[in-house]
């Protein structure tokens, strides 16, 4: 199977992504199909064996819609610059028609030979109204498709009530040139020609509110350079990014952005990549690092190889993970796919109801056909179908600037339910990277001497311990022979002639090397053995990453559980979970046995979330209801987890809780106002007030239409002013 995103044009409310939805998806080789209506585009999952890309694109044009081809997020600047020169044309149009429709009611100068000629000022209208039918052809073209199509949509309602309203017109029209002159007094053109303007308007209105949803995923698009420099033949060449190659040597200087993901093979430097952890802190640069794209080289001359380019760099799969995340749905929204599905028959049932029985209750045709018609347009399920993905798009965006990737928007309301978190302890907890607190040795030269040979030649954490040691210290060691890593346990081999053994105590006691424990074995011991004789006892710590103290007692006063798996020994173990706080503790567990502990604690009712690594961690941040991966590297694809923290402050846990309770409140907040527009709406249009003179005409009815779905996406955009800093858990309840 293969994913394809591709944008989609024409879409108005709901009912618009659902029909594409129901379409496309009941064709033969779709798997699925998933509409985002706020970013405009399409996640197919079809198989490439049956179908291509220029046949998708087919179905979504049988559907009613065009398809622009390959998804990218900086393509709605065109659109807007167009929309905005057509309404500021057609916006003279519609002034006029308004203005010589009404200027005389109200008192307003209208031309004479317009104003003394019944004839006239008909043809006048309907001239000025032909442009503003053209203007609006799209909505018609749309409106009428999806009525055969059996899935009606806000268009559709917009295109029977202008209709409705232009056809009646032109019917007054026709008897005032045949001497009938009271039909003047019938002519609804103004009506028609504005209800489109304004949906026109609207329209516009609700993309540019839409545009500062999509900022923060431009934000990204465009961080990256242009151009760069690079290495041919030992000049200085300036190129594209589009020419630079995997392998590429790139150069860049004091002030410049990183073009391209890379290794530093030259120079030192410090690097600003808060634009992707969130971390204001300069991270430190020298040969062997990684830098990113997009990172800004501050203080210092470098050379890198060029790694990762194009869909392969980290810029490029965070765009697309939070893209892709705003496309899911959650349960919540679920209520606003299935309204929008049965809203727009019920309001036509309506519509055709009220007209019936204004006629049969003795009102003037015209009476009724205006009725019908701003109940039509007052009706739009808009403000209902952006109602989520507004607030998801702005959340997820907020989100990705302080380095919180979330895959899933579903996660944002799972979130709001844990009562227990799960967390790693080594490079979670704490830092990953042990260093040496102690040596007891009676000849601690020779023994470092020899720890250090022996761990140069291996990959294992604790030997980065040693090669540190061995670097403060100016430790050179030998050269190490017959060297063998005996998993979970050390290395043996030969140092200047000597069989030596670096390791635990299990590697002590398989060659007969006695080493006794103690209690300071709550750090970690690695024995220095010569000759099968002990020499040297070392312990080594992993300390606590900052803000881990008060993440703990913050989740655990807001009223949530917090556990402690660990695959180190238990004395170890408890070390640290006492001097976090932490009370339930899984010591000595390996990965399998982590995720058979989180399937334990669901079983049990729990909604679990789980912090790892994202490595070792996998199966358990697969089972769990929330996997959150705390990830330091380029690499964010290649793991289980449904939320990646893009730097290990785990501060920025809380800020993930509290954007999920946020983005939750909101939700609820549009979908009410949704439903309450349209339940105070409905029954105006419909002149269930009209003893009281509450009443609207169908202008009225199309600016409150838009103005519905305005509101609900400033909303939206409200999230965007989130201070993910706060309180972590379930403590921090006001918005």
């Amino acid at each position: 199977m293969q994913k394809i995103l591709l944008g989609i044009e024409g879409m108005s409310c709901a009912a618009c992504s659902s029909a594409i939805e129901h379409y496309v998806g009941k064709q033969k080789g779709i798997e699925s199909v998933a509409v985002n209506l706020v970013m405009a585009y399409a996640t197919i999952v079809f198989d490439e064996t049956i179908l291509t890309k220029k046949q998708i694109e087919g179905f979504i044009k049988q559907s009613g819609y065009k398809s622009t081809g390959i998804y990218k997020p900086e393509d709605s600047k065109r659109s807007l610059k167009k929309s905005k020169i057509n309404l500021a044309v057609f916006g003279v149009i519609a002034f006029l028609l308004l203005y010589i429709s009404m200027g005389s009611m109200i008192g307003l100068p209208v031309p004479y030979f317009i104003k003394n000629s019944k004839v006239v000022l008909a043809s006048v209208t309907l001239g000025l109204t032909l442009p503003l039918i053209f203007y609006g052809a799209d909505i018609f073209f749309r409106g009428i498709k999806n009525f055969f199509r059996l899935h009606p949509n806000m268009d559709s309602l917009v295109t029977l009530g202008v209709f409705a309203s232009f056809g009646f017109s032109l019917y007054s029209f026709v008897m005032v040139c045949l001497g009938n002159a009271h039909y003047v007094h019938s002519l609804y053109f103004e009506s028609a020609g504005i209800i489109i303007y304004f949906i026109k308007l609207g329209k516009f209105l609700e993309a540019l509110s839409k545009d500062k949803t999509k900022s923060a995923v431009k934000g990204l698009v465009e961080i990256t350079p242009k151009s760069a420099v690079i290495l041919r033949d030992n000049k200085e060449v300036v190129v594209s990014l589009d020419e630079i190659k995997k392998g590429d040597i790139v150069v860049c200087k004091a002030g410049e952005k990183i073009a391209v993901d890379g290794e530093v093979i030259f120079g030192e430097t410090h690097v600003d990549e808060s634009f992707i952890t969130g971390e204001s802190k300069p991270a430190e640069k020298s040969i062997g690092s990684k830098v990113i794209a997009g990172s800004i080289n501050f203080d210092g001359y470098i050379k890198y190889r060029a790694e990762n380019i194009g869909r392969d760099s980290t810029i490029s799969k965070i765009v697309n993970m939070v893209v892709e995340a705003s496309n899911t749905k959650m349960k919540i929204s679920r209520i606003a796919d299935k309204a929008s599905l049965v809203f727009t028959p019920v309001v036509l049932s309506l519509a055709l109801i009220t007209f019936a029985v204004y006629l049969i209750a003795g009102y003037p045709f015209a009476d009724a056909i205006t009725t019908f018609t701003t109940i039509l347009v007052v009706a739009c399920p808009c403000s209902l179908g952006l109602a989520t993905p507004v607030a998801i798009v702005v959340s997820e965006g907020a989100l990705a600037k302080n380095g919180i990737l979330v895959k899933n928007s579903e996660v944002l309301e799972r979130v709001n339910k844990v009562d227990t978190i799960v967390f790693d302890k080594t490079g979670t907890l704490t830092t990953g990277k042990l260093t040496i607190k102690k040596i007891v040795s009676t000849c601690q030269d020779e023994a470092m001497d020899i720890a250090v040979s022996m761990e140069k030649a291996s990959n294992h954490p604790i030997a980065s311990a040693f090669k540190d040691f061995a670097k403060e210290n100016n430790v050179e060691g030998k050269k190490a022979d017959k060297v063998q890593e005996i998993g979970g346990m050390g290395i043996v081999g030969e140092v200047g002639g000597d069989k030596v053994f670096v390791g635990n105590k299990a590697l002590m006691d398989k060659f007969g090397i006695e080493a006794t424990q103690n209690l300071e074995e709550e750090m970690t011991v690695v024995y220095v053995a010569k000759n099968k004789s002990l020499i040297a006892t070392i312990y080594l710590e992993d300390a606590l990453k900052e803000n881990a103290k008060a993440m703990v007692e913050n989740f655990v006063r807001s009223g949530i559980d917090v556990v402690m798996l660990t695959g180190d020994n238990e004395k170890v173990a408890e070390r640290v979970a006492k001097e976090l706080g932490i009370k339930k503790v899984f010591a000595s567990v390996v990965p399998k046995e982590k995720a058979e502990i989180i399937k334990r604690l669901k079983g049990d009712g729990h909604i679990v979330a789980m912090v790892g690594d994202g490595i070792n961690d996998s199966p358990a941040l697969t089972l769990s209801n929330v996997g959150i991966s705390v990830h330091t590297g380029t690499d964010i694809a290649m793991n289980s987890a449904g939320v990646v923290l893009m730097s290990d402050d785990l501060s920025r846990l809380g800020g993930l809780f509290l954007a999920g309770r946020k983005t939750v409140r909101n939700i609820k907040q549009n979908l009410f106002a949704s439903f309450f527009y349209n339940a105070l709406m409905i029954p105006i249009a419909m002149g269930v007030f009209r003893f009281a003179g509450l009443t609207i005409s169908p202008m009225i009815a199309a600016l409150a239409m838009t103005l519905s779905s305005v509101t609900v996406v400033l909303n939206a955009l409200r999230l965007s002013t989130m201070n993910l800093g706060g309180k972590y858990g379930k403590s921090n309840n006001k918005n």
